[in-house]
């Protein structure tokens, strides 16, 4: 094999290679491979799958030399691997049988004069001479393509590496174009995206503007941005408080909930692990400085900062405000709160369209209740004269009052009321409980909606790990009981049947036929249809492994 001298016009590609591993951050080893690799196959492409081929880059050169070895035989079985003896000797007179020749196959432009020596001297022993100017237009089409594909291939894996491990930080970076309305947004080394739905509603973006957005995903994908951004994921939040306050970002105050409409308005309940540290001023700084600074990030969002408490009731009341609270009646067994306003601080308590109500909600994560206390009277003195005009003997004045007093001041709250709870009531007996119930049903559908009255139902707390919630999974149960509609699911669930397990144990029929007026009939169906699901969910070994049955079925029917 003798050298060639190469051409000064030609492509050099020991140069190329250099300033794209410079540029890029590549390692050359990586790409050199990746080029020997993608001219054998383009080799083999054009002379033949079945031949024995080699790429070498030969960095004094700047080229990859390509070469075939063929095994001399006596006997040729596969010409393009095998090549006879005698032939062999006219290129090499001392090859034996069993050993292999090598062959350099030019096909550079700058080589066409030594592949012309080379096929005047071996003949077609290669058979490769009609192909010679086909292969080297793909050979070099190849090289290009593969240094190409191997630097975003190998970028990809640089931009992963880097930010697989900054999800959930806050980023900065500058938007340089529009995809649909995406922002695409330069980070420096690397560009996410920051898609419609997770950007603030009434924010808008130009070429050039700068954009702070918290990291939501780091995906390793074949193709489009892999980092993408949130605008909206509480998760800002936290993060640009973590920034302005060093308590938090100490561990001394921490964020225990996040309630959040992004561009509106935020709740959030924060705790000391310090009796000396005060949470709230902690995080609302000197002169409102350090809340202010979090406002101006979120363009103007309202935020609420508010003491988290381990008592529900307390909480509740912090986190409704600004509206004050006069009374607070809590159901654990619907997860349920009731709180009497007085008539000027219903409005505030709501507020607009019903916001701090439904922050709150989800701050405290109970469904929340709101009645004025006006209202509530007229409510309770209607209920209290049509439970008189019972005549019931164990129902007088003072009885009334003391039911009133346990939390069954409505007709509603009387619908779900269950017989153990009045049982130490003298002379009160299951058939005056149904008799109340008739009462109230009769006045629910009277009064029809409440245009004033407020239920809310709170949605999850800020959770920052993955996975199904526990409420998730007692739906998807629930989901599979059968009978169950999804309106008459969401109707139990508020009615406090929020397991299987409390549909197919509860003793009293009559609190689940109250459910939607659905009757004794449909409601005795639906406990047995929960009993029989339990049976079923034991024998398959629990919920997930019976929704993975439940996942195959369904793929054969598919099938």
């Amino acid at each position: 094999m003798s050298t060639t001298t190469p051409n000064p016009n030609s492509q050099n590609l020991t140069a190329v290679i250099a300033q794209v591993s410079k540029d890029k951050g590549i390692d050359k080893a990586v790409l050199v491979e990746a080029l020997e690799a993608a001219i054998v196959t383009a080799a083999k492409k054009v002379f033949g799958q079945d031949r024995q081929l080699e790429a070498h880059f030969e960095e004094s050169l700047g080229q990859v030399e390509l070469f075939q070895y063929m095994q001399v035989a006596e006997d040729v079985q596969i010409p393009d691997v095998e090549l006879d003896i005698e032939t062999a000797r006219q290129v090499d007179p001392d090859v034996q049988a069993g050993e292999e020749l090598g062959f350099q196959i030019f096909y550079l432009e700058e080589h066409a004069q030594r592949a012309k020596e080379e096929d005047e001297k071996y003949g077609d022993i290669l058979g490769v001479r009609a192909q010679r100017s086909t292969f080297g237009r793909i050979a070099a089409q190849t090289a290009k393509q593969v240094i190409i594909q191997r630097v975003r291939e190998a970028e990809r894996d640089m931009v992963y590496n880097e930010y697989k491990d900054r999800k959930g930080e806050i980023v900065a970076g500058i938007a340089r174009r529009f995809e649909h309305g995406n922002v695409i947004v330069d980070l420096g080394r690397a560009e996410a995206v920051l898609p419609v739905r997770e950007q603030m509603p009434r924010e808008s973006y130009r070429a050039g503007d700068r954009v702070q957005a918290y990291v939501k995903d780091v995906s390793k994908e074949s193709k489009g941005p892999q980092i993408k951004l949130s605008r909206t994921d509480p998760g800002l939040v936290l993060k640009l408080f973590e920034m302005e306050v060093p308590e938090i970002y100490e561990g001394i105050v921490k964020i225990v909930h996040i309630a959040r409409e992004p561009g509106e308005r935020t709740k959030i309940a924060v705790a000391s692990s310090d009796s000396d540290v005060d949470p709230v001023g902690a995080c609302v700084g000197m002169k409102g400085s350090r809340v202010q600074a979090v406002v101006q990030e979120l363009r103007g969002e309202k935020i609420d900062i508010v003491p988290w408490n381990h008592d529900v009731a307390r909480f509740v009341c912090h986190a409704i405000a600004p509206a004050e609270v006069q009374r607070v009646l809590i159901d654990e067994e619907s997860h349920t709160i009731e709180l009497i306003v007085g008539d000027d601080q219903l409005s505030l308590a709501i507020g607009r369209r019903g916001q701090n109500v439904r922050l709150a909600s989800q701050l405290v994560s109970w469904k929340i209740e709101i009645h004025s206390e006006s209202k509530m009277a007229a409510i309770k003195q209607e209920l209290k004269e049509h439970l008189l005009k019972l005549n019931e003997p164990s129902l007088d004045d003072v009885t009334i009052d003391y039911i009133f007093k346990l939390g069954f001041h409505s007709p509603e709250n009387i619908l779900m009321a269950d017989y153990g709870e009045f049982a130490n009531l003298p002379g009160f007996t299951d058939d005056t409980l149904y008799r109340m119930k008739e009462v109230a049903a009769e006045l629910k559908e009277k009064a029809g909606p409440d245009p004033r009255r407020r239920d809310t139902h709170a949605g999850p707390p800020v959770v920052h790990e993955q996975g199904p919630t526990p409420h998730d999974r007692e739906m998807g149960r629930l989901k599979l009981v059968r009978g169950l509609s999804e309106r008459l699911l969401h109707q139990l669930m508020d009615a406090g049947f929020r397991s299987v397990e409390s549909l197919a144990k509860e003793p009293n029929l009559a609190r689940i036929a109250q459910v939607d007026a659905i009757g004794l009939k449909k409601a005795r169906q639906i406990r047995d249809a929960s009993a029989k699901y339990l049976e079923e969910e034991t024998a398959a070994g629990g919920y997930e492994a019976l929704m993975s049955d439940v996942d195959l079925d369904d793929e054969d029917e598919a099938a």
